[in-house]
């Protein structure tokens, strides 16, 4: 069964009072392209949370956030008061020494003195961690449930657009006698205009003729074509991560496809070949989406 490459992971978890997040989207991408943004306390982790993604979600662009949401803090800011208190005692001291006015806004001025706010920065912890991965995990599942969910709709395009192309292609063999037989009637008739002026070698001519013939013959593009239109449901339905594989085997059906309209020489057969382009481009679209 085929994924998608667009799908969205969330989950959360609470630790010591902190409520952690977890966000993973992605989006289509011929390579996987991973982008991450981690809280301060937990970005040295950053690598093995790429390391992780990239094995399990394989390929896409993917945008990852890992966050607290505010019920808790990553650091607890104090006021220093051994700190402040000095620098009041110094002040004190220097104004009655020099004999200037003491300040009357006394906490403006202490705070904005250095030092006087201290931060304590919490350390990571290993348990804390563990639940964190745990947390990821969890949105890694959501986030392939969500792209099996898209997958399946993907699938349903592309079994629909395929045999679409397999039965105009059955529609084709109706006119493909009749177009013979205008082509020989229409060189007959212009060969008979021609009799009078030009003296020309009938069995020669009729050697041409099934050569010209010959050309505009479209059985082992039919066939070509019926192969690659099973081929490319049996990759779909078989293979784990086919997108790239489906996108080569549309490249080979659209090659049949142009060269039918090539040598169709006949209106209505080029219509169903119009048909046919149009569901490729949309199979082509879609399997750019496609895991």
């Amino acid at each position: 069964m085929i994924q998608s490459m667009t799908g969205f992971g969330k989950a959360t978890c609470e630790y010591a009072n902190k409520k952690i997040v977890v966000e993973i989207k992605s989006l289509n991408s011929k390579q996987l392209d991973v982008s991450t943004r981690v809280s301060g306390l937990y970005r040295e982790k950053d690598i093995e949370i790429r390391n992780e993604l990239s094995q399990q979600v394989e390929r896409g662009k993917v945008d990852f956030a890992l966050y607290v949401d505010n019920s808790g803090k990553e650091s607890v800011t104090q006021i220093n008061q051994s700190v402040i208190e000095s620098y009041y005692q110094q002040i004190r001291q220097l104004s009655e020494n020099i004999g200037i006015q003491v300040p009357s806004n006394w906490f403006e001025v202490l705070l904005r003195l250095p030092d006087t706010m201290k931060t304590e920065t919490i350390e990571l912890d290993e348990n804390e961690w563990l639940e964190i991965r745990k947390t990821i995990a969890e949105a890694v599942n959501q986030l392939r449930e969500f792209r099996v969910q898209e997958g399946k709709s993907l699938e349903a395009v592309f079994n629909a657009r395929i045999a679409h192309i397999g039965e105009l292609l059955t529609q084709i063999e109706p006119f493909e006698q009749e177009r013979v037989e205008k082509i020989k009637t229409r060189l007959q008739e212009n060969l008979q205009a021609l009799s009078e002026k030009i003296d020309y070698d009938n069995n020669r001519l009729e050697q041409e003729l099934i050569f010209y013939i010959e050309k505009l013959d479209v059985n082992e593009e039919k066939v070509r074509l019926r192969n690659h239109l099973d081929y490319f449901i049996e990759t779909m339905q078989n293979e784990k991560a086919p997108g790239k594989k489906l996108g080569f085997i549309a490249q080979e059906i659209g090659r049949e496809i142009n060269t039918l309209g090539s040598k169709s020489n006949h209106s209505e057969m080029q219509k169903i070949v119009v048909a046919m382009k149009d569901d490729l481009e949309q199979i082509k679209e879609q399997v750019l989406n496609v895991l």
